[in-house]
């Protein structure tokens, strides 16, 4: 990782890396996600490839099977929420044009690629679930609302059979996952959606079941950056720390640095100013007990589209997993990762 000059005034850099000793370093942007329709522009074919299309169906590769089903995401008014609304229409899921929020927003709907979302209040929720299993049977729900809903959401989705991708972070996890499972129901759940930082958290699981107590004695510091909006703790570093702790570090959650000031965020972190409203800078390092070895760990997202179409394939997954009949209820997104049919 290349390091990054950051152009501050010198005592505000020094205060902060007093709090905060990271090293900053060069972050690493993802695009953020725009929804458009794909327009195929027709060319004439080269003799190769007529000659190839000639071919018998059977000397080509099976292609994966469209998939088309049902998708409600709650709730449409978060920004996250919309990303995954916006992704599931490209990828030409049937979008619910329902979805559960406390906010108020005009004439209660909102327009998602030119369809309309009815926004219902979450009170209204045990009225209206009901109908939305009945005329979309093969329905499955993403949650992207907040962490004290994470539970009760959980409860509402297991009382109507409702299978769902679970991409809101917080809430009594082990809770979760007992709800789920004494309901048999479908789902989908992880603390991290997007798929290539899910394969780096695969690897470190991999890393503390295979070397515990590698890294015994040395000292961590955990510093995590999201827009200012996310209250808690990122369940992606939870994730990662409990590796640390199984490869012997010794570290509590209440140390992790949670910078949500997007002054700190531009001059410590180095979080370009355009995506201060939706990013997740994590950094860990590690330290030998002497301080003469040393060790760093870092991935940087900016904005929502990699969570975006995680979340559509996690959803994607599922509905296979339904329609197989699956004996198997609850998932993660390493589950997804190993089925390798993602887009």
């Amino acid at each position: 990782m290349i390091s990054t000059t950051v152009a501050a005034h010198p005592a505000t850099v020094t205060a902060l890396r007093r709090m905060y000793p990271l090293r900053p370093r060069q972050p690493l942007c993802a695009p953020i996600f725009t929804a458009a329709t794909r327009q195929c522009m027709a060319t004439a074919k080269p003799s190769v490839t007529n000659a190839l299309a000639n071919l018998s169906v059977e000397s080509a590769p099976a292609a994966l099977p469209k998939l088309s089903f049902p998708i409600l995401v709650n709730s449409c008014t978060g920004k996250m929420g919309k990303a995954v609304a916006e992704a599931a229409v490209s990828a030409g899921l049937q979008l619910v044009p329902v979805s559960f929020s406390a906010i108020e927003v005009p004439d209660r709907k909102i327009e998602i690629c030119d369809r309309e979302i009815f926004i219902h209040d979450p009170s209204e929720s045990e009225k209206i679930l009901p109908t939305i299993v009945k005329e979309y049977p093969n329905v499955i729900v993403v949650d992207y609302t907040v962490p004290d809903a994470v539970n009760a959401n959980a409860e509402l989705y297991c009382k109507f059979g409702l299978p769902f991708v679970m991409g809101t972070t917080g809430g009594n996890r082990q809770l979760l996952h007992k709800t789920v499972h004494d309901a048999n129901i479908y789902a989908v759940i992880s603390p991290q959606m997007g798929k290539q930082v899910v394969a780096f958290l695969a690897a470190m699981e991999i890393m503390s079941e295979q070397f515990p107590g590698a890294f015994s004695g040395y000292k961590l510091e955990v510093m995590e950056s999201h827009q200012a909006t996310k209250l808690d703790i990122s369940g992606t570093a939870k994730a990662v720390i409990s590796c640390f702790q199984k490869l012997g570090v010794s570290f509590d959650m209440n140390e992790v640095k949670q910078v949500r000031d997007p002054e700190e965020q531009v001059t410590l972190v180095g979080v370009p100013e355009e995506h201060l409203g939706g990013h997740a800078f994590h950094m860990y390092h590690l330290t030998s007990p002497d301080g003469t070895v040393s060790f760093e760990f870092q991935h940087n997202v900016c904005g929502r589209s990699i969570y975006a179409e995680g979340t559509v394939d996690a959803a994607m997954f599922l509905y296979t997993k339904i329609q197989s009949g699956a004996s198997k209820k609850l998932y993660d997104m390493i589950d997804v990762l190993r089925e390798g049919n993602m887009r």
